[in-house]
């Protein structure tokens, strides 16, 4: 079955995508540590993992959300 849909995405969209995916799963992993740290009662550890990535990820994040914007205003101009 043939479509009329081209798969020629913007290098830029596939970097982000790929960037977004890699965050997600940091995000992931950050939380089971938190949450393993706390279990096993070491709150001071979860503490400073928590003061530690905090402004990395706020960071982080906050780039990626400006480089989706420039991604989808450089499609929507394609």
């Amino acid at each position: 079955m043939k479509t009329n849909l081209k798969d020629d995405h913007n290098l830029l969209l596939k970097w982000v995508i790929k960037g977004l995916k890699y965050f997600l799963l940091a995000l992931v992993g950050f939380a089971i540590a938190y949450v393993i740290s706390i279990c096993f009662g070491r709150v001071d550890v979860g503490i400073k993992m928590l003061l530690f990535s905090a402004n990395l990820i706020l960071r982080l994040g906050t780039l990626l959300f400006c480089l989706i914007v420039v991604a989808i205003i450089i499609e929507s101009l394609r």
